[in-house]
Protein backbone atom coordinates (compact mmCIF):
# COMPACT_ATOMS: atom_id res chain seq x y z
CA UNK A 1 0.00 0.00 0.00
CA UNK A 2 2.81 2.52 0.63
CA UNK A 3 4.74 1.63 -2.14
CA UNK A 4 1.58 2.25 -4.23
CA UNK A 5 1.13 5.79 -2.36
CA UNK A 6 4.98 6.42 -3.55
CA UNK A 7 4.01 5.68 -7.33
CA UNK A 8 1.27 8.32 -7.18
CA UNK A 9 2.76 10.41 -5.40
CA UNK A 10 3.03 14.27 -7.20
CA UNK A 11 6.22 16.10 -5.52
CA UNK A 12 8.65 18.31 -7.83
CA UNK A 13 11.07 15.05 -8.57
CA UNK A 14 8.32 13.04 -9.76
CA UNK A 15 7.36 16.00 -11.97
CA UNK A 16 10.27 16.41 -13.37
CA UNK A 17 10.53 12.32 -14.38
CA UNK A 18 7.23 12.97 -16.54
CA UNK A 19 7.68 13.15 -19.96
CA UNK A 20 9.09 16.30 -21.05
CA UNK A 21 7.41 16.94 -24.59
CA UNK A 22 3.65 16.06 -22.54
CA UNK A 23 4.26 18.45 -19.89
CA UNK A 24 5.05 21.03 -22.23
CA UNK A 25 1.63 20.11 -23.95
CA UNK A 26 0.08 20.25 -20.58
CA UNK A 27 1.75 23.37 -19.63
CA UNK A 28 0.64 24.89 -23.35
CA UNK A 29 -2.89 23.60 -22.71
CA UNK A 30 -3.14 25.12 -19.18
CA UNK A 31 -2.51 28.57 -20.32
CA UNK A 32 -5.12 28.30 -23.14
CA UNK A 33 -7.80 27.00 -20.45
CA UNK A 34 -6.80 30.53 -18.57
CA UNK A 35 -6.73 32.74 -21.66
CA UNK A 36 -10.35 31.07 -22.83
CA UNK A 37 -11.45 31.41 -19.36
CA UNK A 38 -11.00 35.19 -19.27
CA UNK A 39 -11.95 35.70 -23.15
CA UNK A 40 -15.61 33.68 -22.08
CA UNK A 41 -16.28 36.76 -20.48
CA UNK A 42 -14.43 39.21 -21.76
CA UNK A 43 -15.74 38.27 -25.47
CA UNK A 44 -19.29 38.40 -26.59
CA UNK A 45 -19.10 36.42 -29.95
CA UNK A 46 -21.47 33.48 -30.30
CA UNK A 47 -21.55 30.01 -32.73
CA UNK A 48 -24.65 28.00 -32.55
CA UNK A 49 -25.49 30.27 -29.21
CA UNK A 50 -22.39 29.27 -27.85
CA UNK A 51 -19.45 31.74 -26.78
CA UNK A 52 -16.69 31.10 -29.14
CA UNK A 53 -14.05 30.48 -26.52
CA UNK A 54 -16.52 27.73 -24.93
CA UNK A 55 -14.78 24.98 -27.15
CA UNK A 56 -11.27 25.68 -26.55
CA UNK A 57 -12.05 25.84 -22.81
CA UNK A 58 -13.26 22.48 -23.01
CA UNK A 59 -10.60 21.30 -25.46
CA UNK A 60 -7.85 22.84 -23.10
CA UNK A 61 -9.10 21.20 -19.73
CA UNK A 62 -9.62 17.56 -21.73
CA UNK A 63 -5.92 17.72 -22.83
CA UNK A 64 -4.69 18.62 -19.74
CA UNK A 65 -6.14 16.17 -18.08
CA UNK A 66 -5.42 13.37 -20.12
CA UNK A 67 -1.74 14.67 -21.06
CA UNK A 68 -0.69 14.88 -17.37
CA UNK A 69 -1.76 11.08 -17.00
CA UNK A 70 0.24 9.80 -19.70
CA UNK A 71 3.46 12.55 -19.03
CA UNK A 72 2.92 10.33 -15.68
CA UNK A 73 2.03 7.05 -17.03
CA UNK A 74 5.08 6.77 -19.97
CA UNK A 75 8.13 6.85 -17.92
CA UNK A 76 6.67 4.18 -15.59
CA UNK A 77 6.34 1.89 -18.63
CA UNK A 78 9.50 -0.50 -18.70
CA UNK A 79 9.20 -1.86 -21.86
CA UNK A 80 10.05 -0.42 -25.18
CA UNK A 81 10.89 2.81 -24.18
CA UNK A 82 11.96 4.22 -26.63
CA UNK A 83 8.82 3.10 -28.69
CA UNK A 84 6.59 4.93 -25.90
CA UNK A 85 8.80 8.05 -26.00
CA UNK A 86 8.21 8.31 -29.33
CA UNK A 87 4.27 7.69 -28.65
CA UNK A 88 4.07 10.70 -26.14
CA UNK A 89 5.47 12.82 -28.16
CA UNK A 90 3.32 12.08 -31.39
CA UNK A 91 0.46 12.95 -28.90
CA UNK A 92 1.96 16.16 -27.58
CA UNK A 93 2.99 17.36 -31.21
CA UNK A 94 -0.52 16.00 -32.39
CA UNK A 95 -2.27 17.71 -29.74
CA UNK A 96 -1.13 20.99 -29.75
CA UNK A 97 -1.53 20.78 -33.38
CA UNK A 98 -4.90 20.09 -32.74
CA UNK A 99 -6.54 22.48 -29.97
CA UNK A 100 -4.30 24.94 -31.67
CA UNK A 101 -6.28 25.18 -34.72
CA UNK A 102 -9.15 25.39 -32.60
CA UNK A 103 -8.33 27.94 -30.72
CA UNK A 104 -7.33 29.61 -33.85
CA UNK A 105 -10.65 29.25 -35.32
CA UNK A 106 -12.43 30.38 -32.61
CA UNK A 107 -10.61 34.15 -32.57
CA UNK A 108 -11.23 34.06 -35.97
CA UNK A 109 -15.12 33.47 -35.36
CA UNK A 110 -15.61 30.51 -37.11
CA UNK A 111 -16.35 26.61 -36.62
CA UNK A 112 -13.52 24.17 -36.08
CA UNK A 113 -14.99 21.13 -37.00
CA UNK A 114 -16.85 20.02 -39.71
CA UNK A 115 -16.32 23.22 -41.56
CA UNK A 116 -16.53 22.71 -45.56
CA UNK A 117 -15.58 26.68 -45.76
CA UNK A 118 -13.72 27.86 -49.09
CA UNK A 119 -11.20 30.05 -47.75
CA UNK A 120 -7.18 28.84 -47.81
CA UNK A 121 -6.70 29.06 -44.61
CA UNK A 122 -9.34 26.70 -42.98
CA UNK A 123 -9.03 24.30 -46.04
CA UNK A 124 -5.44 23.90 -45.03
CA UNK A 125 -6.38 23.91 -41.46
CA UNK A 126 -8.55 21.11 -42.01
CA UNK A 127 -6.12 18.55 -43.48
CA UNK A 128 -3.95 18.98 -40.41
CA UNK A 129 -6.67 18.87 -38.09
CA UNK A 130 -7.53 15.61 -39.30
CA UNK A 131 -4.48 14.27 -39.54
CA UNK A 132 -4.10 15.07 -36.00
CA UNK A 133 -6.92 13.00 -34.97
CA UNK A 134 -5.45 10.21 -36.27
CA UNK A 135 -2.12 10.93 -34.69
CA UNK A 136 -4.12 10.67 -31.29
CA UNK A 137 -5.48 8.04 -31.86
CA UNK A 138 -2.37 5.93 -32.63
CA UNK A 139 -0.28 7.01 -29.66
CA UNK A 140 -3.02 6.31 -27.66
CA UNK A 141 -3.72 2.86 -28.55
CA UNK A 142 0.07 2.03 -28.69
CA UNK A 143 0.09 3.03 -25.07
CA UNK A 144 -3.23 0.87 -24.70
CA UNK A 145 -1.15 -2.03 -26.32
CA UNK A 146 1.82 -1.63 -24.14
CA UNK A 147 -0.15 -1.91 -21.15
CA UNK A 148 -1.23 -5.17 -21.37
CA UNK A 149 2.11 -6.93 -21.55
CA UNK A 150 3.50 -5.06 -18.24
CA UNK A 151 2.35 -4.32 -14.66
CA UNK A 152 2.73 -1.03 -12.87
CA UNK A 153 1.68 -0.63 -9.24
CA UNK A 154 -0.48 -3.38 -7.70
CA UNK A 155 -3.38 -5.34 -9.71
CA UNK A 156 -6.10 -2.54 -8.80
CA UNK A 157 -3.29 0.41 -10.32
CA UNK A 158 -2.34 -1.94 -13.35
CA UNK A 159 -5.86 -2.96 -14.38
CA UNK A 160 -7.48 0.62 -13.94
CA UNK A 161 -4.67 2.03 -15.84
CA UNK A 162 -5.34 -0.90 -18.47
CA UNK A 163 -9.09 -0.61 -18.97
CA UNK A 164 -8.95 3.44 -19.15
CA UNK A 165 -6.47 3.66 -21.79
CA UNK A 166 -8.36 1.04 -23.35
CA UNK A 167 -11.73 2.88 -23.05
CA UNK A 168 -10.54 6.47 -23.91
CA UNK A 169 -8.82 4.45 -27.19
CA UNK A 170 -12.17 3.56 -27.95
CA UNK A 171 -14.15 6.81 -27.16
CA UNK A 172 -11.18 8.65 -29.41
CA UNK A 173 -12.59 5.57 -32.20
CA UNK A 174 -15.95 6.86 -31.50
CA UNK A 175 -15.35 10.57 -32.28
CA UNK A 176 -13.26 9.55 -35.64
CA UNK A 177 -17.28 7.74 -36.22
CA UNK A 178 -18.73 10.95 -35.74
CA UNK A 179 -18.44 12.69 -39.43
CA UNK A 180 -19.45 9.44 -40.70
CA UNK A 181 -21.91 8.83 -39.43
CA UNK A 182 -23.82 12.56 -39.10
CA UNK A 183 -22.49 13.56 -42.80
CA UNK A 184 -25.27 11.16 -44.28
CA UNK A 185 -28.11 14.19 -43.30
CA UNK A 186 -25.92 16.63 -45.87
CA UNK A 187 -24.20 19.80 -45.84
CA UNK A 188 -26.05 22.81 -43.69
CA UNK A 189 -25.29 26.53 -43.67
CA UNK A 190 -24.91 28.47 -40.43
CA UNK A 191 -23.64 31.71 -39.88
CA UNK A 192 -20.20 32.25 -38.16
CA UNK A 193 -19.74 34.88 -35.17
CA UNK A 194 -19.94 37.66 -37.96
CA UNK A 195 -23.17 36.29 -39.49
CA UNK A 196 -21.60 35.28 -42.41
CA UNK A 197 -22.89 31.81 -43.57
CA UNK A 198 -20.55 29.04 -42.77
CA UNK A 199 -21.31 25.63 -44.82
CA UNK A 200 -20.79 22.47 -42.15
CA UNK A 201 -20.40 18.89 -42.85
CA UNK A 202 -20.94 16.51 -40.55
CA UNK A 203 -21.77 16.73 -36.93
CA UNK A 204 -21.87 16.01 -33.58
CA UNK A 205 -25.65 15.32 -33.12
CA UNK A 206 -27.64 12.33 -34.51
CA UNK A 207 -30.78 13.01 -35.67
CA UNK A 208 -30.63 16.68 -34.67
CA UNK A 209 -28.63 19.93 -35.45
CA UNK A 210 -25.91 20.87 -33.42
CA UNK A 211 -26.35 23.66 -31.29
CA UNK A 212 -29.08 25.08 -28.09
CA UNK A 213 -27.62 22.49 -26.25
CA UNK A 214 -27.13 21.66 -22.26
CA UNK A 215 -25.12 24.11 -20.35
CA UNK A 216 -21.84 23.89 -20.68
CA UNK A 217 -21.22 20.79 -22.28
CA UNK A 218 -23.75 21.15 -25.43
CA UNK A 219 -24.85 18.31 -25.62
CA UNK A 220 -27.78 17.90 -27.57
CA UNK A 221 -31.38 17.69 -25.37
CA UNK A 222 -33.34 17.13 -28.75
CA UNK A 223 -31.24 14.06 -30.56
CA UNK A 224 -28.37 11.70 -29.74
CA UNK A 225 -25.08 13.01 -29.40
CA UNK A 226 -21.81 11.31 -29.33
CA UNK A 227 -20.17 13.79 -27.75
CA UNK A 228 -21.56 11.96 -24.88
CA UNK A 229 -19.97 8.17 -25.19
CA UNK A 230 -16.94 10.08 -26.42
CA UNK A 231 -16.27 11.99 -23.49
CA UNK A 232 -16.99 8.98 -21.21
CA UNK A 233 -14.64 7.20 -22.83
CA UNK A 234 -11.94 10.03 -22.56
CA UNK A 235 -11.42 10.52 -19.17
CA UNK A 236 -12.47 6.79 -18.06
CA UNK A 237 -8.85 7.23 -17.08
CA UNK A 238 -9.19 9.26 -14.55
CA UNK A 239 -12.27 7.59 -13.02
CA UNK A 240 -10.02 4.47 -12.55
CA UNK A 241 -7.32 6.08 -11.02
CA UNK A 242 -9.27 7.83 -8.59
CA UNK A 243 -11.29 4.90 -7.36
CA UNK A 244 -8.15 2.91 -6.60
CA UNK A 245 -6.51 6.42 -4.82
CA UNK A 246 -9.68 5.95 -2.47
CA UNK A 247 -9.82 2.56 -2.12
CA UNK A 248 -6.20 2.86 -0.87
CA UNK A 249 -6.95 6.15 1.30
CA UNK A 250 -9.75 3.72 3.28
CA UNK A 251 -8.17 0.85 3.59
CA UNK A 252 -6.00 2.57 6.27
CA UNK A 253 -9.29 2.49 8.29
CA UNK A 254 -11.17 -0.34 6.84
CA UNK A 255 -9.25 -3.78 7.44
CA UNK A 256 -11.05 -5.31 4.40
CA UNK A 257 -9.10 -3.19 1.67
CA UNK A 258 -5.90 -3.61 2.90
CA UNK A 259 -5.44 -6.93 0.82
CA UNK A 260 -4.72 -6.33 -2.38
CA UNK A 261 -6.88 -8.80 -3.80
CA UNK A 262 -10.17 -6.66 -2.51
CA UNK A 263 -8.83 -3.67 -3.57
CA UNK A 264 -8.56 -4.89 -7.19
CA UNK A 265 -11.82 -7.21 -7.18
CA UNK A 266 -13.62 -3.61 -6.26
CA UNK A 267 -11.77 -1.92 -8.71
CA UNK A 268 -12.77 -4.45 -11.40
CA UNK A 269 -16.81 -3.86 -10.12
CA UNK A 270 -15.66 0.00 -11.12
CA UNK A 271 -14.45 -0.53 -14.57
CA UNK A 272 -17.34 -2.87 -15.36
CA UNK A 273 -20.17 -0.42 -14.06
CA UNK A 274 -18.42 2.62 -16.24
CA UNK A 275 -17.81 0.44 -19.09
CA UNK A 276 -21.66 -0.40 -19.09
CA UNK A 277 -22.75 3.29 -18.91
CA UNK A 278 -19.84 4.38 -22.00
CA UNK A 279 -21.76 1.43 -24.15
CA UNK A 280 -25.45 2.47 -23.13
CA UNK A 281 -24.56 6.23 -23.80
CA UNK A 282 -23.22 5.03 -27.43
CA UNK A 283 -26.12 2.34 -28.41
CA UNK A 284 -28.71 5.77 -26.87
CA UNK A 285 -26.85 8.17 -29.40
CA UNK A 286 -26.57 6.13 -32.18
CA UNK A 287 -30.49 5.92 -31.77
CA UNK A 288 -30.82 9.67 -31.91
CA UNK A 289 -31.61 9.67 -27.99
CA UNK A 290 -30.69 12.79 -25.87
CA UNK A 291 -28.73 11.98 -22.75
CA UNK A 292 -31.54 13.91 -20.96
CA UNK A 293 -34.70 11.62 -22.15
CA UNK A 294 -33.82 8.26 -21.77
CA UNK A 295 -36.46 5.35 -23.45
CA UNK A 296 -37.93 2.60 -21.11
CA UNK A 297 -35.00 0.13 -23.27
CA UNK A 298 -32.23 3.11 -21.93
CA UNK A 299 -33.73 2.93 -18.30
CA UNK A 300 -33.88 -1.02 -18.31
CA UNK A 301 -29.96 -1.59 -19.69
CA UNK A 302 -29.25 1.21 -16.71
CA UNK A 303 -31.26 -0.67 -13.78
CA UNK A 304 -29.19 -4.00 -15.91
CA UNK A 305 -26.10 -2.44 -15.14
CA UNK A 306 -26.59 -1.08 -11.46
CA UNK A 307 -27.84 -4.76 -10.04
CA UNK A 308 -24.69 -6.06 -12.05
CA UNK A 309 -22.73 -4.13 -10.37
CA UNK A 310 -23.72 -3.85 -6.78
CA UNK A 311 -23.94 -7.80 -7.08
CA UNK A 312 -20.42 -8.24 -7.58
CA UNK A 313 -19.71 -5.53 -4.88
CA UNK A 314 -22.00 -7.22 -2.56
CA UNK A 315 -19.91 -10.75 -3.25
CA UNK A 316 -16.64 -8.94 -3.20
CA UNK A 317 -16.87 -7.80 0.09
CA UNK A 318 -18.83 -10.79 1.61
CA UNK A 319 -16.40 -13.17 0.62
CA UNK A 320 -13.79 -11.14 1.68
CA UNK A 321 -15.48 -10.35 5.42
CA UNK A 322 -15.62 -14.24 5.26
CA UNK A 323 -12.21 -14.73 4.62
CA UNK A 324 -11.06 -12.22 7.31
CA UNK A 325 -12.93 -14.31 9.78
CA UNK A 326 -11.65 -17.57 8.82
CA UNK A 327 -8.06 -16.19 9.15
CA UNK A 328 -8.67 -14.17 12.44
CA UNK A 329 -10.03 -17.70 13.62
CA UNK A 330 -6.71 -19.86 12.51
CA UNK A 331 -4.71 -16.77 13.86
CA UNK A 332 -6.55 -17.47 17.34
CA UNK A 333 -6.40 -21.39 17.22
CA UNK A 334 -2.55 -20.90 16.10
CA UNK A 335 -1.72 -18.35 19.13
CA UNK A 336 -3.93 -21.15 21.70
CA UNK A 337 -2.17 -24.02 20.25
CA UNK A 338 1.18 -22.36 20.64
CA UNK A 339 -0.27 -21.35 24.64
CA UNK A 340 -1.41 -25.11 25.52
CA UNK A 341 2.41 -26.45 24.11
CA UNK A 342 3.93 -23.89 26.41
CA UNK A 343 1.77 -24.64 29.11
CA UNK A 344 2.17 -27.98 28.83
CA UNK A 345 6.50 -27.77 28.57
CA UNK A 346 6.33 -25.69 31.82
CA UNK A 347 4.24 -27.85 33.74
CA UNK A 348 6.74 -31.05 32.63
CA UNK A 349 9.55 -29.47 33.61
CA UNK A 350 7.75 -28.52 37.31
CA UNK A 351 6.97 -32.12 37.93
CA UNK A 352 10.26 -33.18 36.44
CA UNK A 353 11.92 -31.51 39.57
CA UNK A 354 9.43 -32.37 42.51
CA UNK A 355 9.17 -36.29 42.00
CA UNK A 356 13.17 -37.01 41.26
CA UNK A 357 14.78 -38.88 44.43
CA UNK A 358 16.93 -36.67 46.45
CA UNK A 359 19.89 -37.84 46.23
CA UNK A 360 19.79 -38.97 42.83
CA UNK A 361 22.68 -37.95 40.48
CA UNK A 362 21.86 -35.07 38.75
CA UNK A 363 19.32 -33.63 40.74
CA UNK A 364 21.32 -30.97 42.26
CA UNK A 365 24.50 -29.28 42.51
CA UNK A 366 26.37 -31.76 44.44
CA UNK A 367 26.36 -35.44 44.31
CA UNK A 368 25.98 -37.70 47.69
CA UNK A 369 28.72 -39.63 49.46
CA UNK A 370 27.04 -42.78 48.95
CA UNK A 371 27.17 -42.57 45.21
CA UNK A 372 30.96 -42.39 45.35
CA UNK A 373 33.27 -45.13 46.53
CA UNK A 374 35.11 -44.90 49.32
CA UNK A 375 38.77 -45.08 48.63
CA UNK A 376 41.47 -45.84 51.43
CA UNK A 377 44.48 -43.04 52.05
CA UNK A 378 47.37 -44.36 50.33
CA UNK A 379 46.18 -47.46 49.12
CA UNK A 380 46.55 -48.39 45.10
CA UNK A 381 44.51 -50.52 42.95
CA UNK A 382 45.39 -54.94 42.85
CA UNK A 383 45.06 -57.21 40.69
CA UNK A 384 43.44 -60.52 41.90
CA UNK A 385 45.62 -63.93 41.51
Amino acid sequence: MNQLGSRLSLSYAEVRSWHRPLTIMVAAMSALVVVASVALFADGRELLQESIWAKPLKFGVSFVMYGATLAWLIPKLRRARRTMWIAGTVFAVAGLIDVGFIAVQAARGTFSHFNAGTDTFNQIGQQIFSTGVFGLFGASLIVAVMLLFQRIGDAALTWALRAGIGLAVLGMALASFITGWTSSAGPRTVEDAYGSPVPLVGGHGVGAPDGGGMPITNWSTTGGDLRVPHFIGLHSIQVFVIAVLVLTALASRIGLLRHERVRAQLTGVVILGYSSLFTITAWQALRGQSLIHPDAATWTALAATAVMTALPAVLAVTAAHRNELARRAEAVSRSELVRRRKAAHRKELAHGVTTAPAGSPGTGPHRSAASTPARSSGSTPTCAG
